[in-house]
């Protein structure tokens, strides 16, 4: 499949979509999102050696600035809603993905940009890295899931004052609050991001998916709800092939050879 707005590429069992837009700092339109959310399809479900993704930005300025503020301009609420449920959809799209999938930070991430890196698993930012949701300062606020996510990522009250205030911050800052998991020089950014991903490959895939599943079902739950999703759900993954693999590769000190079944 071919993309305007994206460059989609394969290294071994590891899928990368950058978001090809440099000269307008990667920003979100319509069509990116779109683009994005058959990416995402593709790369998952017609690409059988694929088992992780990174999500990162085209060139070293940002992984995506925004949401593409000009095609804004003069939508009305009718148009609005169509491109935040739009907005919801992708993210939902890459937060409930069947594989892996990690934001590579390599710059300006703001608005809708720090929203789909929150969407990803997890986040790893160059130290040129600035995320934040400004959106206030356009007399807006976050609309692609960034008041939920944040507020669960670091609190709400952390979240607020982020969101309220709409400061841009540094990689450094944004690890200090658990938004990003590890600050990289840029140069060894994607070098960094692809070795966290291949220790992850190199798990059980079934194990992965469901241990995915289990946290992102669980924590909108109460405690008690999310402890028996999880006994209900562990038993499943203790049946599959992988599983006994594992535990025979433990008892003779070998490394397993998982097949994700």
């Amino acid at each position: 499949m071919t993309y305007k707005t994206l460059k989609v590429e394969t290294d071994g069992d590891i899928g990368i979509i950058s978001i090809n837009r440099p000269k307008a700092l990667n920003a979100l339109s319509l069509e990116v999102l779109t683009e994005l959310m058959n990416a995402i399809v593709d790369v998952q479900f017609n690409n059988s050696e694929v088992k992780g993704i990174i999500l990162t930005g085209e060139g070293d300025k940002a992984f995506v600035a925004g949401a593409d503020i000009p095609s804004m301009q003069g939508m009305t609420a009718l148009q609005a809603d169509e491109f935040v449920a739009i907005g919801h959809k992708c993210m939902r799209m890459i937060e409930t993905a069947d594989v892996p999938v990690i934001a590579a930070v390599n710059g300006f991430a703001l608005g809708g940009g720090c929203e789909l890196a929150l969407a990803c698993d997890f986040i790893y930012a160059s130290s040129n890295a600035k995320l934040g949701l400004p959106e206030v300062t356009l007399g807006l606020f976050p609309g692609f899931g960034g008041t939920q996510r944040l507020a669960r990522a670091i609190g709400s009250n952390r979240a607020k004052e982020l969101i309220f205030t709409g400061d841009v911050i540094t990689a450094d800052r944004a690890y200090e609050l658990g938004i990003v998991n590890k600050v990289c020089e840029q140069a060894d950014l994607m070098t960094e991001t692809k070795a966290v991903m291949k220790n992850i490959l190199a798990k059980a895939p079934v194990a992965v998916r469901m241990a995915k599943q289990v946290i992102n079902e669980g924590t909108d739950l109460p405690l008690a709800s999310g402890l028996n999703l999880e006994k209900v759900q562990f038993p499943i993954v203790f049946a599959t092939e992988d599983t006994q693999e594992g535990v025979a590769a433990f008892l003779e000190k070998r490394k397993p050879n998982f097949q994700g079944r």
